[in-house]
């Protein structure tokens, strides 16, 4: 099957099985990863098709979704190459991004091997940031049925990734433990200069919303005469 078809025949399988998914892990998410992919690596003089394939792909079988299981994703991806008989080694490199593209924790090294992985992983974690991220970030909290903010729980910075895996704390401390580091750790420089904006966005974001909550505190006495 030749590139193009490729990627046309996977983005139209991607389109199916995310359509509809309520956790800001869908479709749109995978297409906005793809076309910020596409631009970051034909400036980084990567190969595309991987590229595009890598992004498409990764978040096929994502292990939060999965029990954790971090073998679910190359797997997944690996299959469906192979049901298209693609080329072994775009298998093989494609494969290694869904295995590496993943943020593991605050404390956790986690750059891509390859060029196309460091791109596929810039564009995703700019859709983590900035307003869509935002909005991303608050939509997973509700789907897993966490707080907004709790004052009483304090943000963790993960040294290993079974310490992120278990993590189950509110959504405002996601932006401390991951969202706030992403800026500074983009791979490439077309990454890092589209993170800074949207990494100004959050802390505005953030900002206000601790504004808000805390202007409504009240000491514990005052409740009384409510």
């Amino acid at each position: 099957m030749k590139e193009e078809a490729l990627i046309f025949e996977t983005a139209k399988h991607v389109e199916q099985l995310f359509a509809g998914e309520g956790s800001g892990h869908d479709w749109w998410h995978i297409r906005r990863v793809w076309k910020t992919a596409l631009s970051i690596g034909e400036q980084e003089g990567a190969d595309t098709t991987v590229v595009q394939l890598g992004a498409l792909l990764h978040d096929i079988a994502d292990w939060k979704f999965h029990d954790g299981n971090e073998e679910a994703g190359p797997q997944a991806a690996t299959a469906w190459l192979q049901s298209l008989n693609a080329p072994q080694e775009i298998i093989s490199q494609v494969g290694t991004i869904v295995k590496e593209v993943t943020f593991k924790g605050a404390g956790v090294e986690t750059s891509p091997s390859t060029l196309e992985g460091k791109v596929v992983q810039d564009a995703d974690r700019l859709d983590a940031i900035g307003a869509i991220g935002i909005g991303r970030a608050f939509a997973y909290g509700g789907h897993k049925g966490r707080e907004m903010y709790n004052p009483s729980i304090l943000p963790e910075l993960h040294d290993t990734f079974e310490a992120y895996k278990k993590n189950q704390a509110p959504t405002l401390n996601h932006f401390y433990e991951k969202l706030f580091l992403l800026k500074d750790r983009m791979n490439t420089a077309a990454g890092k200069r589209m993170a800074q904006d949207r990494h100004e966005v959050m802390q505005a974001f953030v900002q206000q919303f601790l504004s808000e909550w805390h202007s409504q505190e009240m000491p514990p006495s005052s409740f009384l005469s409510v």
